[in-house]
């Protein structure tokens, strides 16, 4: 895993008073658990939900059943519908567009893949006011080294979005 990546995080989100909330299936929560070990963190991160399961997805995120049955839970579709719905989950104490959402998805291994999504396979969505994008990512390590990975690409993304900078997606 990178260092830093969350200690970068709170200065660039604070100067905007941007509040920051997380949607992870393949992370089981990795995520969020960095960047609550940055002190104060409580000023900027709201929460998260951890929707491992397709009925958690729906129930908690508004993931549509036809996006889970057409796309997967492995799908840019997917990860769209889950950083919108992280942010209008927690919308109801903060204005909307004080809120980036970012959701991550994907196959951690060591089973669990297909030819057309393999193992180490990742989505990552970034919503905000300025809209939402969508990125993929293949590693090729153990379990555990993809969902470290999977939680570096995450983070930087979001990096890269608080210093005005939006990556091509994939």
């Amino acid at each position: 895993m990178q260092e830093n990546l969350e200690e970068e995080i709170k200065p660039l989100i604070s100067q905007n008073n941007h509040k920051l909330v997380f949607a992870e299936s393949c992370t089981g929560g990795l995520i969020s658990h960095r960047v609550t070990n940055v002190a104060g963190s409580s000023e900027y991160y709201l929460g998260g939900v951890c929707a491992y399961a397709y009925e958690a997805k729906r129930s908690l995120l508004g993931v549509k059943a036809k996006t889970l049955e057409k796309y997967g839970a492995v799908s840019r579709e997917t990860v769209i519908e889950m950083s919108n719905g992280v942010r209008k989950l927690f919308s109801k104490e903060f204005p909307i567009e004080k809120i980036i959402g970012i959701s991550i998805s994907g196959i951690a291994g060591p089973g669990g893949g297909l030819p057309e999504k393999p193992v180490g396979l990742v989505w990552v969505s970034l919503s905000s006011d300025q809209g939402c994008w969508a990125w993929k990512k293949i590693f090729g390590g153990n379990r555990i080294e993809n969902k470290e990975m999977s939680s570096d690409f995450a983070l930087s993304i979001l990096l890269n979005y608080l210093r005005g900078i939006v990556l091509p997606e994939a």
